[in-house]
């Protein structure tokens, strides 16, 4: 690994609605094509990567769940969501050439491992990388959550947030508000304290009781994953430090 670079081991969450590009639904396998081949990029310079993906652009428990569903049984049948999207993931990083291997927090031994937490760390140091599908494996909890449980129970040394049409935090939505300013630093207080769309408190909460830093990043600019894992600055930090404003620009 080359000691310049700030970072041994990441994870990065994808969101569902990343996978599924510029469609209303599903998946975009020119999306998860051009994500496969930065991950192998990433992977080359010898950083090892988890992932954690979502299953919005499937199935959303919650909305389920507010159209009369069952709130369990919605968020379970999310998780389920999530496992496709990992599959899909896993093939197009294996038709590129890369190693990957799929643990589930929920038992589906036909078509990827149960999550053990010392067997990903093994999959991680052999250089391989490892895709987190099923979220914690628990309703009412989010997949945010489960990124920022998982990278810490890994040792990861930073939460990579891939985010669709914005390049970072601002202070309002962008895309209704052309005057909001983008943060270049967030602190964890000010992200909880202003309610800016980072990810869920719970997940934010995890992140800042363990000191975990978290880079949020458009998935869409290019090179973006390969710049974050790198440790170029892109998007927005949120850590320990001060909460500052990135230089005047025009919000995505």
């Amino acid at each position: 690994m080359d000691e310049r670079l700030p970072y041994r081991r990441v994870l990065l969450k994808l969101s569902g609605e990343a996978l599924q590009g510029d469609r209303s639904y599903g998946i975009d396998p020119a999306t998860l094509n051009v994500i496969a081949e930065q991950l192998k990029k990433v992977q080359q310079a010898e950083i090892q990567v988890a992932i954690v993906v979502g299953g919005g652009n499937i199935f959303r428990g919650a909305e389920a769940s507010a159209a009369g569903m069952d709130r369990a049984t919605g968020d379970y049948a999310g998780m389920l969501a999530t496992i496709i999207n990992a599959l899909a993931l896993q093939d197009a990083l294996e038709r590129s050439g890369v190693t990957v291997r799929t643990q589930s927090a929920i038992t589906v031994t036909a078509v990827a491992e149960p999550y053990i937490r010392r067997r990903a760390i093994r999959h991680l140091e052999k250089g391989r990388i490892v895709i987190f599908a099923a979220g914690t494996g628990n309703p009412y909890m989010t997949t945010d959550t489960a990124a920022a449980l998982r990278a810490i129970e890994i040792d990861a040394e930073v939460l990579l947030m891939a985010k669709k049409n914005v390049d970072g935090v601002y202070e309002t939505d962008p895309l209704k508000d052309a005057t909001a300013r983008k943060f270049q630093t967030l602190s964890y207080l000010d992200a909880l304290n202003r309610r800016v769309q980072v990810m869920d408190s719970t997940a934010l909460s995890l992140c800042m009781e363990n000191s975990l830093p978290i880079i949020v990043f458009d998935l869409r600019a290019p090179r973006s994953i390969e710049r974050a894992a790198c440790g170029d600055h892109t998007g927005t930090r949120v850590s320990d430090t001060e909460t500052a404003f990135a230089a005047a620009e025009s919000p995505r």
